[in-house]
């Protein structure tokens, strides 16, 4: 750990120094062992706001080096905070949000689809909000949940004191059962459940879900601390933007779906431009962690840059798990990369470090992840090696999910990457050293039979041990969408119509 002192060369000689350091490292040292824990990063815990994107890949950033596209916000968080470099989420969206609720595997949660009822967050699971209210936090959520839109699974349920969310995957969607937005709605002036009541927004999603969140920041800054969970929509498909956003990239790229996807994020990274400028205004800058994230493998924009990465969102390569991972906050953490493989299921246990919050019981049964701490603090200390898992999922509704264990997955150690992807019928893996080789293009499985062998064990292991939480399995749906029927209800909408 580095003690760093402002003194003159004149106010000590060196063998003072020397004694100083000593002391200083002691005392860091003891702070560090006492009670087991890492040193405390600030006086009092911080306000924490995460924002997750939908569907914006690694390479959909200036900073990440994309050629076009222009984010100079999100640049911003990258430039002034703790950026991990080798960051991975799952492949879809729910799981992603499942793992980040939790602190563990997205199918530990019953999570193993973005639909059909596989999307919901098995109810015996404790949340972060939830353990993050028994300190004191109030907590509020603004954009997408997509962890279950029957009442007893909705984000009020689990935690969050002010709720402010569309239904189903995305804004729009429907799907049988019970995974559905509010009928009619586009990104357009959205129908929004607030705090379980519909409300008729005006304005483009995105737009509407940072204001609603800075209204809310502003009414409860200074009472406490809060936990703000920005979610947006964007940049997922159906590609409705503003048109002023699509006009920034017409006639920059060929593809105009492109230049529509581009728009979308030049939105989102205003609106983080609003919400920093409004941290200063308010003068809570410096107490306040900013995390920013996208939630899966990149999309429409993976034409123009990939960052040199194989795959896309859908698939277990890394090109469909690598993520940006930002930690903001001024005064507190040093800009700085961090190399070591981590992952969403490190969320949970380091906000909750953060808020000093302790994992015993349940939760340190359930919580699965690390905390990023020591990378945070940067102290140099060892990252021990660890094993990931990926499986993409979805398979059809009712199959017996041993019949595609094989099926578009991987196993991830800090050197080795192992992969099935495509159909079940590829009886091998393919194996790949990222060291020599981070874009996947040769296939050493030939050469290094043992490393194979042992990986092949680690993931026979793990897929047993998830099998009895994959509750969601044979679950049946409604016949209609719950924020329909509220909907239709609240409105006076004639059932069916």
């Amino acid at each position: 750990m580095n003690v760093r002192v402002n003194r003159s060369d004149n106010d000590m000689n060196g063998s003072k120094r020397t004694c100083f350091n000593v002391l200083a490292a002691s005392i860091c040292l003891l702070l560090f062992t006492w009670g087991g824990r890492l040193p405390r990063l600030h006086a009092a815990p911080p306000n924490i706001i995460v924002i997750i994107t939908d569907d914006q890949g690694y390479g959909d950033f200036s900073c990440h080096g994309n050629p076009v596209l222009k984010t100079p916000h999100l640049d911003r968080l990258h430039d002034e905070g703790v950026r991990f470099l080798d960051f991975h989420v799952s492949p879809t969206c729910a799981p992603t949000r499942s793992a980040i609720m939790t602190g563990r595997h997205e199918f530990r949660n019953g999570v193993t689809h973005t639909i059909l009822e596989r999307e919901r967050l098995t109810l015996t699971a404790t949340t972060l909000p939830q353990v993050l209210k028994t300190v004191g936090y109030t907590t509020g959520i603004f954009g997408k949940w997509h962890l279950g839109d029957e009442p007893a699974y909705r984000p009020g349920q689990r935690g969050f004191d002010e709720t402010f969310i569309h239904g189903g995957g995305g804004i729009g969607q429907t799907y049988p059962g019970s995974c559905g937005d509010a009928p009619g709605n586009t990104y357009f002036d959205p129908a929004i459940m607030h705090n379980g009541m519909f409300e008729k927004t005006q304005g483009y999603c995105t737009d509407v879900f940072f204001g609603q969140a800075m209204t809310w920041i502003n009414t409860v800054k200074g009472r406490q601390p809060f936990f703000c969970y920005i979610a947006t929509n964007a940049p997922h498909g159906p590609l409705q933007v503003r048109p002023e956003d699509e006009q920034r990239y017409r006639g920059k790229v060929a593809d105009s779906n492109v230049a529509k996807f581009f728009g979308m994020i030049s939105n989102i990274d205003d609106n983080v431009g609003r919400l920093l400028a409004k941290l200063t205004d308010w003068g809570i800058e410096r107490e306040t962690l900013v995390v920013f994230m996208n939630d899966n493998g990149g999309t429409v924009g993976v034409a123009i840059h990939n960052a040199g990465m194989r795959g896309q969102k859908g698939t277990p390569w890394l090109g469909g798990t690598r993520a940006a991972s930002f930690w903001r906050w001024p005064g507190t953490l040093k800009p700085v990369d961090v190399r070591s493989p981590c992952a969403h299921l490190d969320v949970f246990p380091t906000i909750a470090e953060i808020a000093e919050i302790k994992l015993d019981g349940h939760l340190a049964t359930q919580v699965e992840g690390r905390s990023l701490m020591p990378l945070l603090q940067q102290l140099n200390s060892d990252w021990p090696d660890r094993t990931l898992f990926t499986h993409v999922g979805r398979w059809p509704k009712g199959a017996d999910p041993n019949e595609f264990k094989f099926r578009n997955c991987s196993v991830r150690t800090p050197r080795w990457h192992m992969v099935r992807a495509g159909d079940q019928t590829q009886d091998r893996w393919q194996l790949f050293d990222l060291i020599s080789d981070p874009g996947e293009q040769t296939d050493v499985a030939a050469t290094h039979p043992q490393q194979v062998a042992q990986l092949d064990q680690e993931y026979d292991q793990w897929w047993e041990s998830v099998q009895s939480q994959l509750v969601n399995e044979k679950a049946v749906g409604p016949e209609i969408n719950p924020f329909k029927a509220e909907y239709q209800k609240q409105f006076g909408i004639e059932p069916g119509k």
